[in-house]
């Protein structure tokens, strides 16, 4: 009797026959976007102070890569690879992929412009670096006129040595020339456009040099004769192997099209494991190349070649030794820019 009276209480109607209606469904609430906060980025001159351009609502996630391309639009002298941005006038350029947000500054930011100068690509450097040289070695190997006495023109040498030291000294360019076009990843694409005549003076320069007085129709063999040469050659010959070698082995730690940096380790090539105690092998390995070309020549001028490039390639290593250690804190603490234990 009660069972009966609870279902029928259940299935009761209302008085007007209609069904009630089912409580309406809560729609779930909509999140609220997060607004996004702009930023105001002002470029002045680094010399003057002047404003040079203002950019309005500049996302926060802009890179400095962009910053420049929208600056250029204001500015069409002023390509992107042309400019340099900086936090203070005096600083450093900041580097393409810092990001706006991450940088110390305001939702209004300030930035320093600098004009680079005019700028041309690496590889077009390189190429024209190197091939100078090898085109001028050739002139004075083949006494071109109009460089020895003229009873000379387009003889040759009865020096075989001379002969070695031509083929080494075009290998060695062709091979530059070569891994300039295959090899090299480059972490910036150009550089200022002045330098190249400065570099082009360095390498014209000493090639002209060097080429004049080995080929020289008075020129002189090595005082050890053919053992020094041989052994000369065979230093030449590894020590450009493995500045090969050192070469293919930074290229394959830098993914095309990146500029990601990773420290370099040996490899399963035996002319890498010189890593475990330098830092820069590949400009060892560079020494050791024109040492043995000093041996196999005995020429002046070629030593002094040699010495100024130690020099230079010496505060190049030092520079990147010093970058790698900055950079990684585990870097490995046994190794030295270019000289194992002394240098």
């Amino acid at each position: 009797m009660d069972a009966l009276a609870l279902e029928a209480t259940s299935t009761k109607k209302p008085a007007n026959g209609v069904p009630a209606p089912a409580p309406a469904k809560r729609k779930p609430a909509k999140k609220t976007k997060k607004a996004v906060v702009f930023f105001e980025v002002e470029i002045l001159d680094a010399k003057t102070k002047d404003k040079l351009c203002f950019l309005d609502k500049v996302e926060p996630n802009a890179t400095i890569g962009e910053i420049k391309s929208m600056f250029h639009k204001s500015h069409p002298q002023w390509y992107p690879t042309r400019q340099s941005i900086r936090l203070d006038a005096k600083g450093k350029s900041l580097k393409d992929e810092d990001v706006l947000q991450q940088l110390p500054v305001g939702t209004t930011a300030t930035f320093y412009f600098r004009d680079l100068g005019a700028q041309i690509s690496w590889v077009t450097v390189f190429l024209t670096e190197y091939t100078g040289p090898l085109v001028l070695y050739l002139m004075f190997y083949f006494r071109v006129p109009f460089i020895y006495a003229s009873k000379y023109d387009f003889s040759t040498s009865k020096h075989w040595v001379v002969h070695l030291a031509c083929m080494c000294h075009s290998f060695h360019f062709l091979k530059r020339n070569l891994e300039t076009l295959f090899v090299h990843r480059f972490s910036h694409g150009t550089m200022p456009l002045r330098n190249i005549f400065k570099n082009c003076t360095y390498y014209w320069g000493f090639a002209a040099w060097m080429a004049y007085y080995i080929n020289h129709p008075l020129y002189t063999p090595p005082i050890y004769g053919e053992q020094q040469i041989r052994l000369a050659l065979i230093l030449f010959l590894f020590c450009q192997i493995g500045n090969f070698s050192i070469h293919i082995a930074l290229r394959n730690l830098r993914p095309p099209g990146s500029k990601t940096r990773k420290i370099p380790y040996p490899t399963k090539n035996p002319f890498t494991w010189i890593f475990v105690l330098v830092s820069c092998p590949n400009y060892t390995y560079e020494l050791g190349s024109w040492l043995g070309f000093t041996l196999m020549t005995q020429c002046l001028p070629v030593a002094f070649f040699t010495l100024v490039g130690f020099i230079q390639m010496t505060v190049w290593a030092k520079g990147k030794h010093r970058s790698y250690l900055k950079e990684f804190r585990d870097y490995p603490p046994l190794r030295s820019p270019i000289l194992p234990f002394i240098l």
